[in-house]
């Protein structure tokens, strides 16, 4: 019975020492008050730190990714082709050098049958000679027919006058001849009368037979006069008539004179313009084969560098429109050509500010400050395509911001011998400056960056819309 009433004793002890034991390791390894206070100065300086944050400004930007290219069309990597058919004779340049414009790049001999003919161009000059010879002959033939057709006009002019002069002095005779013609019938009309007053007086004695003979005789005499004086006039009126048909005929044979020269110098100017025309065609066919014949010699289009021999080894044959080789000319300029989702294309307008990161220089770009980037050039926007590349993305070509750089805001671009066209690039354009907690808002509720309302630059951020596309 003792034993059973002492044990319970010793069991109810032990565990009240253990339990003191461990509250007394838990007070020697409690924290004082010095730490939970740094630990909430932490925290409050964390909280306002983070509250402040905020409101510190955010650069929204759209990014794209593309490469380097020319912006110049003229200055773009271009290809050298063939412009006929032909066969590689040789070639006078090889991959990688450099070239002046006009350089002899490769030379072709031609395979066109119509142009194998060496002599060609000599035969074509001569019949060119030939046909001016005949042109010159025709051009004398028409200046001498030109000098006949005057001096015939002198001779009509000379010829006609004098006609009208004969006319005139037949008229004259022709009225001298009626003219005598009246004094004979007056000249009759008197003898007659004579005749019957003797004949009267002769039968009353008071004349002789002689008187009346002679007065008979007067009177056949003035009769003959008469008929003589009409004959007279008959020929006059006749010369009258054949001097006004000599007119006709003078006035006729010198107009015919002169039609037949005007004829004779029509045919020579027509051969003279037919010999013109074969003489053009000649010419051109003659500058045609100069042509031609220049065409046999590749010649570099520009001064530049040939990147890429296409056909090689003489005796090849091309045809033509065969790209032969490439070139890229000598030339500063510069652009980076990004692709931009149609998602953000509208937020994009000319002249925004970018930001690119080439490949092959090192960078390290913050998003949301890019003032404190490293490594990126800074460009413009020059060009927006109107319609997209069949993917939905379009084209936004970025030249550098010669403004910054002359300012010596930013570093200028790499040179061009360092920076080559096709080197990847990513563009970031910066559009307008909000809040940290406003750009964070945005994103959670995934809305557009907000449409700048000017597009005078990253410089003016009060000149920024308000407005917010969803």
């Amino acid at each position: 019975m003792e034993s059973s009433v002492q044990a319970p004793e010793k069991t109810t002890e032990k565990p009240a020492r253990e339990i003191f034991n461990r509250f007394r390791s838990l007070d020697m390894v409690r924290t004082g008050w010095g730490p939970k206070l740094a630990a909430v100065f932490l925290l409050a300086v964390f909280l306002i730190t983070t509250l402040l944050a905020m409101f510190v400004p955010w650069r929204q930007s759209v990014s794209g990714d593309g490469q380097i290219i020319v912006f110049s069309p003229m200055d773009r990597p271009q290809t050298i082709e063939a412009q006929i058919p032909g066969r590689i004779e040789n070639w006078y340049v090889r991959d990688g050098q450099t070239v002046q414009k006009g350089q002899l790049i490769a030379e072709l001999n031609d395979i066109d049958a119509r142009f194998l003919d060496k002599t060609q161009i000599d035969n074509l000059q001569k019949q060119k000679a030939a046909l001016t010879a005949k042109r010159d002959a025709a051009t004398d033939r028409m200046a001498s027919l030109s000098s006949q057709v005057a001096n015939a006009r002198v001779s009509r002019d000379a010829a006609l006058p004098a006609a009208e002069q004969r006319i005139k002095q037949t008229q004259d005779r022709l009225f001298a001849a009626q003219q005598s013609v009246d004094v004979a019938e007056q000249n009759v009309k008197t003898a007659q009368w004579q005749v019957d007053r003797i004949n009267a007086l002769y039968e009353k004695g008071l004349r002789s037979q002689r008187d009346q003979q002679v007065a008979t005789l007067e009177n056949i005499r003035a009769q003959t006069e008469l008929q003589r004086a009409k004959s007279a006039y008959d020929v006059v009126k006749k010369d009258t008539a054949i001097a006004g048909l000599d007119y006709k005929r003078v006035a006729a044979d010198t107009d015919a004179g002169i039609n037949a020269i005007h004829a004779s110098l029509a045919d020579a100017n027509q051969t003279n313009a037919s010999t013109n025309a074969e003489i053009a065609k000649l010419e051109i066919d003659i500058r045609n084969l100069n042509r031609r014949v220049e065409q046999r010699q590749i010649k570099a289009p520009c001064a530049g560098r040939v990147v890429r021999v296409d056909r090689v080894g003489a005796g090849e044959t091309v045809a033509a429109g065969t790209v032969l080789a490439t070139i890229v000319p000598q030339t500063k300029d510069r652009a980076a050509a990004i692709m931009v989702r149609d998602y953000d294309a509208p937020l994009v307008r000319v002249d925004d500010q970018v930001r690119l990161s080439i490949s092959g220089w090192p960078s390290l770009q913050f998003v949301g400050w890019p003032s404190v980037a490293v490594g990126t050039f800074a460009g413009r926007v020059a060009v927006i395509d109107a319609v997209d590349d069949g993917h939905h993305y379009y084209r936004v070509i970025v030249v550098p911001d010669t403004e910054a750089i002359n300012r010596k805001r930013d570093e200028p671009w790499p040179s061009a011998d360092h920076l080559r066209p096709g080197a990847k690039a990513t563009g970031w354009i910066l559009l307008r400056e909000v809040p940290v907690w406003f750009e964070l808002w945005r994103q959670f509720n995934g809305f557009q960056p907000t449409i700048a309302a000017s597009a005078s630059g990253a410089d003016a951020p009060s000149k920024r819309s308000e407005k917010q596309t969803p």
